[in-house]
């Protein structure tokens, strides 16, 4: 049973070479972090399983791909880069990887909420340009911050704000409690939150969650917060409030489109922090998320499932 890591960039190709045990199933590894969907059927021939990090797998493709029955998504948002409905009906079952990153996840919504409070990156910019600006910033102690989904990524915000000082509400789609959360309806978090950090996974009720009409009810003057993914937020909307003022700022690890593309509106708007879909990249972080990878594929070798 082959394995193939089809997008290893150099950091999680080391990690795996690293985590490798022998007796494992064999794994290639494509040492090609830019490769296209258009490669794989080649790719793939002679694999039954896929470890992906970040390249499409589009069903007409992956049709193509007739040895393929396994994909190991690396991470737990495999529908921002393929359909596992469409590709179940074909035979190949999508696997993820959850908790890996939690705390990596946690901590960069926590130093964009910062950032956006501080206006630390606008400043650094602007002085090497020869600037010196001298920006007002936000003081979050004392302050309100929502959580938007409240998960393993949540929980360790939450902890990281209560430990500021922070109050802290929640909201999620089934019942839930958490010491020192205060959990309430989407409306009223919304309402009082100072800071909203979304972390919902990415499916067909979550898709455009942040609606106009939601963005339009948070606190004016807020900051968004988003690490989960791009396609949560009505994109537009988000762009229309911030250039308005009714959002404060944005700080966004995620994007309905990935890359950004050049001169995206976003990237003209001083009141928006932009990071590459990183928060989840730490040694740490890596190291679990390999692991896991190939323990899938451990136990698809044993079992076939």
């Amino acid at each position: 049973m082959r394995a193939i890591f089809v997008d290893a960039n150099p950091s999680l190709a080391a990690v795996t070479e690293r985590l490798m045990r022998p007796g494992d199933p064999p794994v290639a590894i494509n040492r090609d972090p830019d490769i296209k969907a258009t490669d794989l059927p080649a790719l793939l021939a002679g694999h039954p399983i896929a470890i992906d990090d970040h390249t499409h797998f589009p069903t007409d493709v992956v049709r193509e791909c007739r040895d393929l029955k396994h994909v190991v998504f690396l991470g737990t948002g495999p529908r921002s880069y393929m359909n596992p409905e469409e590709l179940a009906e074909l035979g190949v079952r999508v696997h993820t990887i959850k908790g890996y990153g939690d705390t990596a996840v946690a901590e960069m919504a926590f130093a964009l909420m910062w950032d956006a409070a501080r206006k630390t990156a606008m400043m650094d910019g602007a002085i090497r340009k020869g600037g010196w600006p001298r920006s007002e910033g936000t003081q979050l102690t004392g302050k309100t911050v929502g959580l938007v989904g409240f998960g393993g990524i949540a929980a360790e915000m939450a902890r990281l704000c209560a430990g500021i000082g922070m109050r802290v509400l929640a909201w999620n789609r089934t019942p839930k409690t958490h010491p020192g959360v205060g959990f309430v309806d989407l409306e009223r978090l919304l309402a009082e939150s100072a800071v909203v950090s979304l972390h919902l996974a990415l499916n067909d009720e979550t898709r455009g969650f942040l609606s106009r009409d939601r963005i339009m009810a948070m606190r004016p003057g807020a900051v968004l917060v988003n690490t989960a993914r791009g396609a949560v937020v009505d994109e537009a909307a988000m762009v229309a409030a911030l250039e308005r003022g009714h959002l404060g700022h944005a700080a966004l690890d995620v994007f309905s489109e990935e890359p950004l593309p050049a001169g995206h509106p976003l990237t003209k708007l001083d009141n928006a922090t932009l990071t590459s879909h990183s928060a989840f990249r730490t040694p740490e972080a890596s190291d679990n998320l390999i692991g896991a990878a190939l323990d899938h594929c451990r136990r698809i070798a044993q079992t076939g499932a």
